[in-house]
């Protein structure tokens, strides 16, 4: 028999803090989890063999640009994303739409679905909330997120509530086109999330969260946050929101963010998170250590022969010193890109487990407040 897809092992006494256990057919999932982002197929800079060796659980793809390219057909023929990427653990695709709605100037919304040109060659495409759970069919991944419209910030009312009008419709579709075709592709299961909406009005992400609810989904992600709002603004939405979700089902922010933003995020009750930071940035030089955010070009790391980060269980953590990966990123070798994003991937997912860990331990409010205390004060 197959297991819940999720399962609470331990709330926080203190806060809305919660561990858990998200089980699908490729992995048993911790929560509070991290997801390193694999928009293409690929965590940028760091071999399958090594997020296996960090016991990463779970990594994201991206519908939109899997679509364009390779495409589904070809990634169908390989027996699904997992075989193509020869990933064996579980993967979450998001639907395409932040994608969609960030190409302002090629696409065009309308309740059918989103008219987009390729910013690879121009050519004309449409998800329909249909299009968009068949292509994630095609790909194979364990978790499905629906077509969805994000909103700028700010933006008025008006168009929050036309927006979320906008997404309402097509949840509705979504689920389904995904119940109506429920048999596994691949022989495993799929989980389909919904996506909570209502820009920055907390009546509106009430409203919507409750709409989603009364939809049914197997989870619920908070979307159009971390678009340039403040944080307390951020947090405030999330705390709205699950006032709302229901406590047995999975809470997934999208795209979010800091370390800060994790903790404070696990403190009101978030399960899962994704971000492209830890990656994007280590290409830039910036690294995440237990002792404060870094940037490796600064001359002060140029004799140091400091561990990058002993407390970090990854080869790059403990096995190359602070002055070595500063060699390698101004001389623009590859290794200095591939030895940052690890230790930034490990710092992540070291992050959500010690969090995790301390809310088993019934300290989690003791630590985070020490933590980030240490980590906004390096010495």
């Amino acid at each position: 028999m197959a297991k819940d897809f999720f399962k609470i092992e331990k709330n926080d006494t203190n806060t809305k803090a919660r561990a858990g256990v998200i089980t699908t057919d490729h992995s048993e999932i911790p929560t509070p989890i991290f997801m390193p982002v694999g928009t293409q197929g690929t965590v940028k800079a760091i071999y399958p063999r090594t997020l296996e060796e960090m016991d990463t659980r779970i990594i994201l793809g991206n519908t939109y640009h899997l679509y364009l390219r390779p495409g589904t057909d070809i990634i169908n023929k390989f027996g699904g994303l997992h075989k193509f990427m020869n990933w064996k653990g579980s993967i979450l695709t998001d639907s395409g739409g932040y994608q969609v709605f960030s190409l302002k100037d090629l696409r065009k919304l309308s309740e059918e679905g989103a008219h987009f040109a390729s910013y690879l060659d121009g050519s004309k495409h449409m998800f329909s909330p249909e299009k968009v759970v068949e292509i994630q069919r095609l790909l194979g991944s364990d978790v499905v997120m629906v077509l969805d419209e994000c909103t700028e910030y700010p933006c008025e009312k008006k168009d929050a509530i036309k927006s979320m009008q906008l997404s309402e419709k097509w949840a509705i579709r979504s689920r389904k086109a995904f119940l109506e075709d429920s048999e596994p592709l691949y022989g495993f299961r799929q989980f389909q999330f919904g996506i909570g909406q209502g820009s920055m009005f907390a009546d509106l992400r009430r409203e919507y969260a409750q709409k989603l609810v009364d939809i049914g989904f197997d989870a619920y992600a908070i979307g159009g946050l971390s678009v340039g709002e403040p944080a307390e603004l951020m947090y405030d939405m999330i705390e709205v929101t699950n006032e709302v979700l229901p406590l047995d089902k999975p809470r997934y922010l999208m795209g979010v963010g800091t370390p800060e933003n994790i903790l404070e995020a696990i403190e009101r009750g978030i399960d899962m998170f994704d971000c492209v930071m830890p990656t994007r940035n280590a290409r830039n030089g910036q690294l995440f250590t237990s002792y404060g955010k870094i940037n490796i070009r600064n001359a002060k790391y140029k004799y140091s022969q400091e561990l990058i980060d002993p407390m970090i269980d990854s080869y790059a953590s403990q096995n190359f010193t602070l002055g070595y990966l500063r060699h390698l990123m101004l001389s623009d070798e590859i290794m200095g890109l591939m030895l940052a994003s690890e230790h930034n991937i490990a710092f992540y997912l070291w992050l959500v487990r010690t969090a995790r860990e301390k809310i088993l331990s019934g300290e989690f409010s003791s630590w985070k407040r020490e933590f980030l205390f240490r980590y906004n004060n390096p010495e």
